[in-house]
């Protein structure tokens, strides 16, 4: 089973997550934000992921510091669970669509971190959370899993499909791309 625990903790954030990437995704989240709670829990469901986070933050001042420091620690995780990387797919790719929105989410397991996020909001905030802090928590992400992670909104309207087709797609996405497929590792270099 490819399970691992991270606690973080610094001055603005306490955070601990737990994930086994063979679950059946099974998740008790509590980050203090309602629609990232929301939001994770997609990403569990359609991951199949057992996943269990649980923050504390400094939302008196806002939602950046909870939002980046999940994401954070969700790439650290991931990495951990991830061990070697042999033998999975690496890579994963989906388009999602959720009502009129349109996601596209692909990802690559390579060791080397980089975002692409092309993803338009039309607020400034979605529920207790400033929409320019999921980038953010993607940014997290890369930077402590060591992948790499494109994610665009081809078309939409709605804010709240728009994040829920990202998340529903991240998960499907980091699904197939840690698919245990061979024994052998997908790089012709020899290391991910």
């Amino acid at each position: 089973m490819r399970k691992a625990k991270v606690n973080r903790k610094t001055f603005e954030t306490d955070i601990s997550i737990e994930l086994n990437i063979d679950g059946t995704g099974k998740s008790d989240i509590d980050t203090g934000i309602g629609i990232l709670n929301h939001m994770l829990t997609l990403f569990s469901f359609h991951g199949g992921f057992d996943l269990k986070v649980k923050c504390k933050g400094d939302l008196y001042v806002d939602s950046h510091h909870t939002s980046e420091d999940i994401g954070i620690t969700l790439g650290q995780v991931f990495k951990e669970a991830l061990g070697d990387k042999k033998g999975i797919e690496r890579y994963g790719s989906i388009l999602l669509p959720m009502d009129e929105a349109l996601a596209r989410v692909l990802i690559d397991f390579s060791g080397r971190p980089y975002l692409v996020y092309n993803v338009d909001f039309n607020n400034n905030k979605l529920g207790e959370i400033a929409t320019e802090d999921f980038k953010e928590f993607f940014k997290g992400f890369v930077n402590n899993s060591l992948s790499t992670l494109h994610i665009e909104i081809l078309y939409g309207e709605n804010d709240h499909h728009k994040i829920e087709s990202i998340f529903k797609g991240f998960g499907r996405a980091i699904k197939s791309s840690s698919n245990i497929t061979s024994d052998n590792l997908q790089s012709t270099k020899g290391v991910l």
